[in-house]
């Protein structure tokens, strides 16, 4: 079972040099929110329209985060409703093991503001929230 995190590529970098990432959502961290913020494929693209809309995505990039590492090192994954939503996000308790992400995909916002999504075929993410 794999998900979705947008990361800025300068706290990718600095995830690899450490160990682990610790970035939760647009400008805030895991210490400030509690976890990492992530998405199935189907929610990614609501994600950047609802928070990303007024951001340029080039300094970001796509992690995909394979879920059995991530709570095998202790950063359990729980699916929750946020307060703003009516359906089940993935929520991870702890720092992203750099481990637990099996590809970093670029993305972008053509001119005319569309986003240009990457191909997560043979990747085996998530569409949507497991049933409850």
């Amino acid at each position: 079972m794999r998900i979705l995190h947008l990361a800025p590529a300068s706290l990718w970098s600095r995830a690899v040099e450490t160990g682990g990432y610790r970035g939760s959502s647009r400008n805030q961290s895991l210490e400030e929110v509690g976890f990492v913020h992530a998405s199935t494929a189907r929610q990614l693209p609501d994600v950047l329209a609802g928070l990303y809309a007024d951001t340029p995505l080039d300094d970001q990039v796509v992690l995909v985060i394979d879920v059995p590492t991530c709570d095998s090192a202790g950063s359990s994954v729980r699916w929750e409703v946020p307060a703003d939503s009516a359906q089940l996000f993935p929520h991870i308790y702890g720092p992203v093991p750099v481990s637990a992400v099996v590809a970093v995909l670029p993305i972008s916002r053509q001119a005319d503001g569309r986003i240009v999504m990457p191909s997560l075929a043979g990747l085996r993410v998530l569409d949507d929230p497991p049933a409850p």
